[in-house]
């Protein structure tokens, strides 16, 4: 089995680059208004509002949503049509959605509110390094 160390400056970079591809995420799940999620995180403090346990819960969907784009971004950059290229970015969103939506504890509303703010907040952004890397030896 190889193991992999995956340093925190990458996965600073995998978290904040993974908006590339949960955009499609993010459309299906809009609504004009927004409700108030227990835990929400907001650009005041982003760290202290959301929870460990929704941490927790987004750090094992994140992994399951880093999956996707991996196997997805392997597959869009081999494709040289442009129409197959957007239909598998539109497989792509939806795998990614159902990837969250199968995680305990995480919609796909409250996945993207942690991942927008963990774009404006360092302290989240740390909470959620250390989640993923306790996360990570539990799926090798």
């Amino acid at each position: 089995m190889i193991t992999r160390y995956i340093a925190p400056a990458s996965l600073t970079t995998a978290l904040l680059s993974l908006m590339f591809l949960s955009n499609p995420a993010s459309a299906q799940q809009a609504t004009p208004e927004k409700q108030p999620i227990q835990g929400q995180a907001d650009s005041n403090g982003a760290a202290g509002a959301v929870s460990d346990q929704k941490i927790e819960a987004f750090a094992v969907a994140y992994l399951q949503v880093d999956k996707v784009r991996q196997e997805y971004s392997a597959k869009i950059g081999a494709t040289p049509d442009a129409a197959a290229k957007q239909q598998l970015q539109a497989e792509a969103g939806k795998q990614m959605v159902q990837a969250v939506e199968a995680s305990p504890g995480m919609s796909v509303e409250e996945y993207n509110v942690i991942l927008t703010a963990a774009q404006k907040d360092p302290a989240l952004v740390q909470k959620v390094q250390e989640k993923l890397q306790k996360a990570i030896p539990a799926q090798q």
